[in-house]
């Protein structure tokens, strides 16, 4: 177990009373989003002037009442104010999967607002824990050229390994693993349907393989279902994977009412009380 934990920290005073008790936890790779992923990212987005859009679709049968109205998808779309990045809540849109996991948010960035199309996207399905998410988003605000590569990739290793992650022995400039071996960063092909505006991404043949993009996961027990999964686009600028890397292996405990099925037996707690 590589992160320690600080009981003695003071709980989160935004946490609702009541309900489920609170535990500091650690490690954060493996604490899960507390059940809030949409909520945590939300409300960060609307601190950064995010605008936010809801689409509802559904069936409204002949002679059905209004409230009686079936609703089959919704998406909820944040836009930052100089419309060049943008978030969207798929998870009730039935996205595709990643390692068997649906899509809870992607993460798209565009160089020009005139362009109808996203330079990158980022991915995340649930479970992902919500500081990696909201760290990533912030550095994406941040950035005046969010489509526009400004660090080497070695950055991503360093941020994992300057929180105890090692590197791999047969691939050290482009994989990463925690110390119990169960969540992994590696930078190599980018699965099925990750969009990417750049054209060798577009062009890559089926027997090709195209430019290479990151790719994070956590497998708890090898060969059972993963806990979660994030995918990043080739064009994605590596300094904000880095931003994610470097939450992700944080070894600040997290505050946490919901924990993973698959981890509760690997993490450190201690009472936020």
């Amino acid at each position: 177990m590589e992160a320690p934990l600080y009981p003695d920290l003071p709980p989160d005073p935004s946490a609702p009373r009541g309900g489920q008790p609170a535990f500091w936890v650690g490690p954060r790779h493996l604490a899960g989003d507390d059940g809030r992923l949409y909520d945590v990212v939300a409300d960060t987005l609307a601190g950064l002037g995010w605008t936010s859009l809801t689409i509802v679709r559904g069936r409204h049968e002949p002679g059905e009442e209004p409230e009686d109205r079936q609703v089959l998808r919704s998406t909820v779309l944040h836009i930052s104010p100089d419309t060049l990045r943008w978030a969207q809540w798929a998870l009730p849109d039935e996205p595709f999967h990643l390692g068997g996991l649906p899509i809870a948010w992607q993460i798209s960035a565009r160089a020009e607002a005139s362009s109808p199309l996203a330079q990158w996207s980022a991915y995340f399905t649930r479970d992902v824990p919500g500081e990696a998410v909201v760290d990533f988003l912030v550095a994406l605000d941040a950035s005046n050229q969010p489509a526009s590569p400004l660090a080497r990739p070695e950055l991503v290793l360093d941020a994992v390994a300057a929180h105890g992650w090692f590197r791999d022995i047969d691939q050290p400039e482009a994989v990463a693993t925690d110390p119990t071996f169960t969540s992994h960063i590696s930078l190599g092909e980018v699965p099925p349907l990750i969009q990417d505006g750049d054209l060798r991404a577009l062009s890559a043949e089926d027997d090709e393989t195209g430019p290479a993009g990151w790719q994070a996961w956590a497998e708890p027990v090898l060969g059972a279902p993963l806990l979660w999964v994030a995918s990043f686009a080739a064009s994605v600028p590596h300094d904000l994977v880095a931003a994610f890397a470097a939450s992700l292996s944080s070894t600040a405990p997290v505050l946490r009412r919901v924990l993973p099925e698959a981890t509760q037996e690997r993490l450190l707690r201690a009472p936020a009380i």
